[in-house]
């Protein structure tokens, strides 16, 4: 049977996640709604230290969706061109534009339903939006996200993206949702990573499953015994 974390269980991570990453914040570099709404469109499978490397000189070049639209597509794909998926990006931000300016008089909707409406932005995307630009509450489900619930046992193997949002958002306090978000993600972009997570360092070493896996016999004891010391 899978072993999942009880609720004491995940408080306690969830709170030493605090506790190592307490200035977790979205390192996405932007101005206001409609850049941070660009960004993270810029950012579906490429690293947010990419997308701040093209985004200046982006952001001073286009201010509104208007401007977005005032250049030949081809254009707006080399502005890009060293982002990965470029070719769709372009696309989808062109179309956003285009809808902005139709259906919300080229202003970016701050609900999350009319958000999802837009071409390009996704639950998750929607989510980072309505958190880090006004405010609400909300877990937005990246890949960081999704891995380091699935390796500690907050949420099973085979959740969706979707599950892993609902049973975070039934775990969580609505008014943490925001900073779990960030916390998580600080954890899995910098201590748990997809590729050599540091385990033997790792102070959830006794609760995570997958880490109990990967530190096995005496390598799992000597480590132990470190953290606790």
């Amino acid at each position: 049977m899978e072993s999942i974390l009880n609720q004491s269980q995940i408080d306690f991570a969830l709170e030493t996640i605090g506790e190592m990453f307490p200035n977790a914040h979205c390192e996405l570099n932007h101005r206001n709604p409609f850049e941070l709404a660009i960004a993270v469109m810029l950012s579906a499978q490429c690293t947010d230290a990419l997308v701040n490397r093209v985004t200046p000189g982006l952001f001073e070049k286009y201010h509104t969706p208007e401007d977005y639209l005032s250049v030949p597509l081809e254009e707006l794909q080399n502005d890009i061109r060293s982002i990965g998926l470029y070719r769709n990006k372009a696309k989808h931000i062109r179309q956003m534009c285009e809808r902005l300016i139709e259906d919300y008089d080229g202003e970016l909707p701050r609900n999350r339903e009319e958000l999802i409406k837009l071409p390009g932005i996704g639950r998750k995307t929607a989510n980072v939006i309505v958190s880090v630009a006004f405010g609400e509450p909300a877990l937005a489900v990246d890949t960081h996200v999704e891995r380091v619930t699935k390796r500690l046992g907050i949420c099973r193997w085979k959740d969706s993206v979707l599950e892993v949002e609902k049973t975070l958002m039934r775990r969580v306090p609505r008014e943490k949702w925001s900073e779990t978000h960030h916390r998580l993600i600080f954890f899995g972009r910098y201590h748990c990573k997809a590729q050599a997570p540091k385990c033997p360092e790792c102070p959830l070493l006794d609760l995570c499953r997958e880490g109990r896996k990967r530190m096995k016999g005496g390598d799992l004891a000597v480590a132990q015994e470190r953290n606790d010391a």
